[in-house]
């Protein structure tokens, strides 16, 4: 049986340890939710504040050149790409990653003329799906929906597929598809891969150009910390560049955006996936928030990640084992990104009264509560101390309770 001291000599042993300091979380929290946003880095604070009082408020418009504001989406890609190996050239931040995903997908079905099918699977995230409809319907396409399994997706690859839409990491289940392997199915059968980074970009090991991907987005207020509703990226292999024509025309898409000529001119390359001003101050944000992965190897922070769901799934076998839990994640670490999920059908009432512990995850239809481990502030103990709240409150009944079951806007 593990013990509460073993997590905490996991601790002390931990290389990635000292990186908890740098968040601003609240006292005797443990915050298990950085899946849907991450936790705020301590010095974006200050950071923001200098943006606000000298660069906005004293730099005003200047600040575009003096600052360097021109020239943001850049830095930020170029910060972004070296976590999901990419070159900085092939990568631009700036809008959501639903706005980002359309002006992919739109852009990967322009390079497949002829062909009528947009595949993608029924446990996508519903936002893909839905942007995926309104390409479908713009372009007289069909959505082929598969099964929720590499083996499904891989047996409706076919000379039809135009594009293949994937998330990388299942949002419910936290499953990992190949992307190697899937990547070079798709190519034999002549379509085009895009990849949604949401659940992976910040805390799983992402090889884009390794494994010869053609388009991927991902947002940055998950693991990458950057803060509610921070910019997304969008990543165009450089292959694609010449050829690909994104729909939305904006001006900072332009060749030359100060000439304020009458006709588009698209500004080549991964410039061209811009469009209108970029949100500056969370651009600005996200940025400094950034800066917390300065001098960690992704291959570190990942094998803390199996670490930590491999520890949360092995207490859940000890500990909850009456109370009627289901894994909804894949025991094999390889195939599991860094959330574990499990089932229960009071799953909602549970993670409530977990969040009332100070214990913070959260529930998806129907039947699912999540918890994300970012390796760069959770801890052993944490998982020990999570796993053991799980199991009094299941032995009390404590979830039983009208304020707990009844489910809140957001959930």
């Amino acid at each position: 049986m593990t013990t509460r001291q073993d997590c905490i000599t996991l601790d002390q042993q931990d290389p990635l340890a000292a990186c908890r300091d740098k968040f601003a979380l609240p006292a005797g929290e443990i915050y298990l939710d950085g899946n849907s946003l991450g936790a705020m880095p301590r010095h974006v604070v200050a950071r923001m504040q200098e943006v606000m009082e000298k660069e906005w408020g004293q730099g005003l418009i200047r600040s575009w050149n003096d600052a360097g504001w021109i020239d943001l989406p850049r830095r930020v890609a170029a910060r972004v790409a070296r976590l999901v190996g990419a070159a900085p050239n092939e990568l631009m931040v700036g809008d959501s990653t639903s706005v980002n995903l359309y002006k992919a997908l739109v852009a990967a079905v322009r390079l497949r003329p002829g062909r009528k099918v947009i595949l993608s699977e029924r446990g996508n995230f519903p936002t893909d799906l839905y942007i995926a409809q309104s390409v479908a319907e713009m372009f007289n396409l069909e959505i082929r929906y598969v099964d929720s399994t590499p083996e499904d997706v891989l047996a409706a690859l076919d000379d039809s597929v135009a594009v293949l839409m994937l998330t990388h990491v299942n949002y419910r289940s936290g499953r990992i598809y190949p992307m190697h392997e899937i990547t070079k199915r798709a190519h034999d059968a002549g379509a085009l891969v895009v990849w949604d980074l949401a659940h992976s970009a910040g805390a799983v090991e992402v090889a884009l150009n390794d494994a010869n991907v053609d388009m991927a987005v991902g947002c940055g207020y998950k693991y990458l910390n950057g803060g509610p509703g921070a910019p997304a990226f969008v990543f165009v292999a450089e292959r694609h560049h010449k050829e690909m024509r994104q729909p939305l025309s904006g001006w900072h898409g332009h060749a030359r955006p100060f000439a304020f000529t009458l006709g588009y001119e698209a500004a080549g390359g991964i410039e061209s996936m811009q469009c209108g001003t970029p949100p500056l101050l969370s651009m600005l944000a996200l940025e400094s928030a950034l800066q917390v992965f300065d001098g960690i190897e992704m291959r570190v922070l990942r094998a803390k990640s199996v670490a930590l769901t491999e520890l949360f799934i092995r207490l859940v076998d000890e500990k909850l084992a009456p109370y009627g839990f289901g894994l909804a994640s894949p025991r094999d670490a390889q195939v599991r990104g860094s959330q574990v999920s499990l089932t229960h059908e009071q799953g909602y009432a549970i993670v409530q009264a977990l969040i009332a512990r100070g214990i913070v995850g959260d529930f998806r239809m129907p039947d699912i509560l999540r918890f994300g481990f970012t390796p760069l502030y959770v801890g052993y103990a944490d998982v020990y101390d999570t796993v053991q709240a799980i199991a009094e409150i299941m032995h009390s009944g404590e979830w039983n309770q009208e304020k707990f079951i009844t489910k809140k806007a957001v959930t």
